[in-house]
């Protein structure tokens, strides 16, 4: 019997230590938010590091919320020291590279909007057992200044005890510190002791270091306090000028935010939606919120009141001014509100201007808006979402501002965000939570103090380069206007001009910056990261072209989002037109996308929705293709043995485009040339001194073709960049983007850029070589690079392509083994070689194959 106990008891045992074996997850042994805060730009570094300690491999996860404005700008992984970078690429690009993941059912990127504020980033990945694994994730913002305060939010749900757990925020704030305070939604008196703030005049450091033992909920239980949102709120110090210029590296930002302005009255026409789908508790929180906002209108301001459902109701047939009687009238009107019936937005929009058009005894010096708060889409009047943008705006004729709230989901955010953005005004989204009052009271409490209107920010034309937006339509009380942009000349002041019209008269604002010294300010200052300014403007101005596409037409938007992706790819920044590829582990065989969702995702899915992984797998029939052709199985196997030092390889599938082609000089035989993608991503093509050429190229990452060429010319100095979604020629400091949409040409001094559409770009300039780049849709979006009139080039052509127009090498009728003989010979001893059948892709893409000498340029 005692035998049997005791062997029951060690089953027991051991199922007890199999369970735990079993349910071990990964610990995340440390964990370090890592912000610096320099003049309003955050970068944040989030670290993780993560051990498995089960003694079988485990799933280790790495998942943050950050905020929607910011750009994801790095990610990476450490396993066993070997690090698997995130490599951001145009999202096209992206596309094209997971059509096969998506066909197997495969639905979701890496980030997703989670709610108002957050979105979130998620990544996991398998580590062997005792192993460990670092996740490190870069994203940078530009703090919103809203109210009187920037406000940085910082996630915080480790969903575990964390040994080594630590929150730093550095601030620096040249103009000084006005007032500086943090808050979170889950602090307790034990975790406000790991709680520091040192502070001085313009510097500021917040540190949370939390034990282990002050982060439980209990002390028997190892359950964490750690679930929420860790805020840090602050403002600078203002003077009564022109506002604070700040210059780094030849790039300037202008913060201006006047205080004490008298404040203009408004007259302001709120456009309800009472359609039936507004029924239940998003009209009953309407009510609470204009009920709480008739209070807080102004004596001075003017209102109205329009309903609609299919019919559109005004409360008035015109303004009243904004007194205790018609403020407690227009309550009792809010009361009765009921829903139902269908949605006359264009309706009731038209009439909203027609009311302010006739409107009689207003104040001279007033702003005029529209309010609109619909959850729905047209269903009654015009349903054409198009023709009501159009109608509205032309109605409107930029008189009024007009702003568009939407409730809930199911209302189409692109339509209101245009029609907003259009008239100047803003859209915005109201979440159907508990305090969507709450929501619609803020949102007015930030449009219901303009203080100036019709603001321009003057610099000297001749000086500065890419300028962002410096002409406003409206500034309320407690924001802040920004702008920036790269002084060109060497000035030694930098001035600046404001005017404005404010409530009691016209507003010129003058203001003179010393480059030296405002330079001065930010050397050897520890919480400076790198070229900030630089960095400030390129997220400002890719922020506005994305703005500014939304509302204009499919042309020219074409052209801004060019430029967007043009700075998106250049400052390595994930945003609505870029993805970044996270690579996973080589024995998984795997990877992940990260995508930056826009709110209207909320509704239509993208191309990546979100809320899963993609794989990409040898299971594929891609894989298998290729496996096959490496295998020997395929029977298009070339037979061909090189007589050349080199290494033979299999006849590629027909349709497969090499990444470069030439003509050898004087010689009936094609090149085909690939350089291997993983030893450089750019790479200097050509020089030739006498014809003043230059053209370098770069591989996309992860697609082992050139998606820009880099084509550069001495005189006249013209620099063209072909990308595969556009075409950029910079010339004396000003830029024009061509599209490949339609056929287009321009001549600068003789030189002549021609566009075919979505076929070919060629360059020339009389009496010099050629250069065409060709455009190739399928498989992936890559350019074919190749040069007419190649025997004006001159001895000293150099280069990875230019070697082989050499004279020198290839000066005679030589036989064409020896023409390859020496192209060996200039490009190194050890390549792959093999006779193929490739596509041309100068020809059209339904040609046969033709056949090339194919080489590899691999070390």
């Amino acid at each position: 019997m005692e035998q049997r106990a005791l062997l029951a008891w060690m089953v027991f045992s051991s199922l007890l230590v199999l369970a735990e074996t079993i349910d071990q997850k990964p610990e995340i042994y440390s964990l370090h938010v890592d912000c610096k805060v320099t003049s309003r730009f955050a970068h944040t570094v989030i670290t993780s590091r993560i051990v498995n300690q089960a003694n079988e491999s485990r799933e280790a996860t790495f998942e943050v919320e950050l905020p929607k404005t910011a750009f994801i700008t790095n990610f990476s992984m450490s396993i066993d020291g070997e690090v698997y970078p995130g490599i951001i690429k145009e999202k096209a690009a992206a596309q094209n590279e997971y059509d096969t993941a998506v066909s197997q059912g495969q639905s979701a990127g890496l980030v997703k909007i989670t709610d108002r504020k957050l979105e979130q980033f998620h990544v996991s990945v398998s580590i062997a057992a005792a192993s460990k694994v670092t996740f490190e994730l870069t994203y940078e913002e530009l703090l919103k200044r809203q109210l009187g305060k920037y406000e940085l939010l910082i996630k915080v749900r480790p969903k575990q005890l964390v040994k080594h757990f630590q929150i730093d925020v550095h601030i620096f704030e040249p103009q000084g510190i006005r007032f500086l305070e943090t808050d979170s939604t889950f602090m307790t008196n034990e975790l406000t002791e790991a709680l520091t703030k040192v502070q001085n005049e313009t510097k500021a450091h917040i540190l949370f270091k939390p034990t282990v033992d002050q982060q439980k909920r209990n002390s028997e239980l190892d359950e964490t306090l750690l679930n929420g949102d860790f805020v840090v709120r602050y403002d600078v110090k203002r003077e009564a000028t022109a506002g604070d210029i700040q210059i780094v590296n030849g790039y300037f930002v202008h913060y201006f935010a006047p205080q004490e302005m008298p404040v203009f009255p408004k007259n302001i026409i709120f456009v309800i939606d009472r359609s039936g789908s507004m029924a239940g508790r998003k009209i009953d929180q309407t009510m609470d919120a204009l009920l709480k906002i008739l209070q807080d209108l102004r004596p001075e301001d003017h209102f109205n009141f329009i309903t609609f459902n299919n019919k559109v109701m005004e409360w008035k047939s015109s303004l009243l001014p904004a007194t205790e009687e018609n403020a407690a009238s227009a309550a009792a009107l809010v009361q009765t509100l009921t829903a139902r019936g269908g949605t006359d937005i264009s309706g009731a929009l038209l009439a909203a201007v027609g009311v302010l058009e006739k409107a009689e005894g207003l104040p001279e010096r007033s702003v005029s808006m529209i309010v609109l708060l619909t959850d729905g889409q047209p269903t009654s009047g015009e349903r054409n979402v198009e023709v009501i943008q159009e109608n509205i705006q032309k109605a409107i004729n930029g008189k009024y501002a007009l702003f568009c709230l939407g409730f809930g989901f199911d209302v189409s955010y692109k339509f209101l965000e245009k029609m907003a953005l259009s008239n100047g005004g803003i859209a915005r989204r109201i979440y159907e939570n508990a305090d969507a009052a709450l929501q619609l009271q803020g949102f007015y409490q930030e449009v219901a103090t303009p203080i100036l209107m019709q603001i321009e920010m003057q610099y000297p034309e001749n000086s500065i380069q890419g300028l962002t937006k410096n002409d406003f339509k409206l500034f309320f009380e407690g924001s802040e206007i920004i702008v920036s942009g790269k002084i060109s000349n060497e000035l030694d002041l930098l001035p600046v001009e404001i005017k404005a019209q404010s409530h009691t008269s016209d507003l010129t604002l003058k203001e003179e910056a010393n480059v030296k010294e405002k330079e001065q300010v930010f050397q050897n200052q520890k919480y400076v990261f790198g070229n900030f300014i630089e960095r400030l403007w390129a997220y400002l101005t890719i922020q506005q072209l994305l703005e500014k596409a939304i509302s204009v037409e499919e042309e020219d938007q074409k052209a801004l989002e060019a430029q967007a992706l043009d700075l998106s790819l250049r400052y390595s920044f994930v945003t609505p037109l870029t993805s970044m590829v996270v690579t996973k582990p080589s024995d998984q065989q795997q990877k992940e996308l990260a995508n930056k969702p826009t709110e209207a995702d909320n509704e239509k899915p993208s191309s990546f929705p979100a809320g899963g992984t993609y794989r990409m797998m040898n299971g594929s029939p891609a894989g298998r293709r290729r496996s096959e052709l490496k295998t020997g199985s395929n029977k298009k196997m070339s037979s061909t043995v090189s007589r050349f030092r080199g290494i033979i390889r299999p006849q590629p599938l027909v349709d497969e485009h090499p990444q470069l082609l030439l003509q050898l000089p004087r010689q009936n035989e094609r090149i085909c040339l690939n350089i291997d993608k993983t030893t450089q991503s750019s790479v200097h093509l050509l020089s030739d001194p006498e014809q003043g050429l230059t053209v370098t190229g770069k591989l996309g990452n992860g697609v082992n073709h050139f998606v820009q060429f880099d084509i550069n010319y001495v005189n006249p100095p013209v620099q063209i960049h072909v990308y595969t979604h556009a075409i950029l020629i910079s010339h004396n400091n000003k830029n024009n983007w061509l599209s490949w949409m339609k056929s287009a040409s321009s001549t600068i001094q003789g030189l002549s850029v021609s566009v075919e559409e979505e076929r070919s770009v060629t360059v020339s300039l009389p009496d010099t070589v050629t250069v065409k780049i060709s455009l190739v849709r399928f498989p992936d979006d890559f350019l074919g690079l190749y040069f007419l009139n190649t025997d004006r080039f001159s001895d000293k052509v150099s280069g990875v392509l230019g070697q082989f127009y050499s004279k020198a090498q290839f000066g005679d009728n030589s036989s064409n083994q020896r023409a390859v003989e020496r192209l060996l010979r200039v490009s190194g001893s050890e390549h792959r070689v093999s006779r193929l059948y490739k596509k041309d892709y100068r020809l059209e893409s339904a040609s046969d194959p033709v056949s090339c000498w194919s080489i590899d340029l691999t070390p």
